[in-house]
């Protein structure tokens, strides 16, 4: 049989006759193979040396560091944040984008394995890179670093500096415990829909007095913070099942110095289904806040931040991406949840259709994401072996995208669709 086949409908039209998959899959194991012992050394660099959000500067340094060493032209300190990056390969045609994350915990290191995020992401951009030039196909690839996914939102910093305006689709995956899903005989899922936030900081100023000989002439600010925390628990008894709310002191008096506080400061988070709902439930929230104020004498400076959206699951490039990882021999779920967990990606499904894909990796002692246990696993051979079968699916679905027009339609009309229904 032929390695190419004629996908147009009319010669006269222009277009290229294409290799079949079978090829371009062929042509991607040879360039991820040739890249093996590199892209090994990266995998096992990032996660020996975690740093946290917005200080990924070694991270930002090797991943910038090969891909230069392959000869492509790297944007570093993209955007206007330090420890981003891009790199576009290709000319004309449609774009795909692959997000890379390297941030990691607060003394557990990469405990959510962003190292294999970052790797998965480096594979399937020059996998799909090099397809695209091999077979002189036209077609975009941009690699994103984004960083401070778990803190801040790095993805939610490139959106609003333009870094996917010319982007047509967003493709990621995220490790998880395979123990989740070997029992239902999978090792993953293809997407799932997770809840949305947003965030909330309310500083009350009152009036110092001394607490002992005029504490009339004190404005109480505590008293304002302790009145609307006790309104915020009991708001949680009338909100939805699907909602919650979580709240911090960020500042209040260190020690007792006998006199009425004048300064005070307290933060909450909103989670629901969607970032509509979440937003409307930081609106009770804000009355809560205004509420302790009033009742205290206090004025209150409320400052609303936007959290993480909701992940749009896209029907169409999951199924591209099922697809391709069941030819590696990875089975995987269609989508599933909602799951209680948050991510910027969600974001940016908002703005261009977007996979967020799950890979089980072997936990011995069953821990789940962001404890010890899960960042002693996204170090193993067999996390990073999973991880390159997954950056190579997201390049051939990354080639669906560019090459299949009727895919592309399809993926553009769900989009739509779920859009209509936000």
């Amino acid at each position: 049989m032929a390695d190419t086949i004629d996908l147009t409908k009319a010669a006269a039209s222009g277009h290229r006759t294409l290799p079949l998959n079978a090829a371009v899959q062929n042509a991607m194991n040879d360039c991820v193979l040739s890249l093996e012992t590199k892209l090994q050394a990266l995998n096992k660099y990032i996660h020996e040396n975690p740093e946290l959000a917005y200080k990924e500067h070694k991270a930002h340094n090797a991943i910038c560091d090969l891909l230069e060493e392959l000869g492509y032209q790297v944007t570093r300190h993209a955007y206007g944040l330090e420890t981003a990056f891009e790199v576009i390969s290709g000319n004309g045609g449609r774009t795909v984008n692959f997000n890379s994350e390297y941030d990691a915990l607060p003394g557990m290191g990469h405990a959510c394995g962003h190292n294999l995020i970052a790797t998965a992401s480096v594979t399937g951009f020059l996998a799909l890179a090099y397809a695209l030039k091999k077979f002189g196909v036209d077609g975009r690839v941009q690699l994103l670093g984004t960083p401070a996914e778990e803190d801040g939102g790095g993805k939610i910093d490139l959106l609003n500096a333009g870094a996917y305006e010319k982007v047509d689709v967003s493709l990621m995956i995220h490790p998880q415990s395979d123990a989740d899903y070997t029992a239902k005989g999978a090792l993953g899922s293809a997407g799932f829909t997770n809840v949305a936030s947003h965030n909330l900081q309310g500083s009350y100023r009152g009036v110092k007095a001394h607490g002992g000989a005029t504490p009339w002439e004190g404005v109480n600010a505590l008293d304002a913070l302790v009145s609307t925390y006790v309104s915020v628990s009991m708001l949680r008894q009338q909100i939805q099942p699907s909602e919650r709310i979580q709240g911090a002191i960020v500042e209040t008096p260190k020690f007792t110095d006998n006199s009425i506080p004048a300064f005070t400061k307290v933060q909450y988070t909103t989670r629901s289904p969607t970032i509509k709902g979440a937003r409307k439930l930081g609106e009770r929230i804000r009355k809560c806040m205004e509420g302790g104020a009033l009742a205290a004498g206090c004025e209150v400076e409320i400052e609303e931040m936007s959290g993480y959206a909701d992940l749009r699951v896209n029907e169409p490039l999951c199924d591209s991406f099922q697809e391709h990882m069941a030819a590696n021999g990875m089975k995987l779920l269609k989508s599933e949840g909602p799951v209680a967990a948050a991510t910027d990606q969600g974001n940016v499904s908002y703005a261009v259709p977007a996979l967020h894909a799950i890979i089980g990796i072997s936990v011995d002692d069953g821990s789940k994401n962001h404890t010890a246990g899960f960042t002693k696993s996204a170090g193993t051979a067999v996390a990073y072996e999973r991880t390159v079968v997954c950056g190579k699916a997201m390049a051939m679905t990354g080639w669906d995208v560019i090459t299949k027009d009727v895919l592309y339609e399809q993926v553009q009309q769900d989009f739509e669709r779920d859009r209509k229904l936000r």
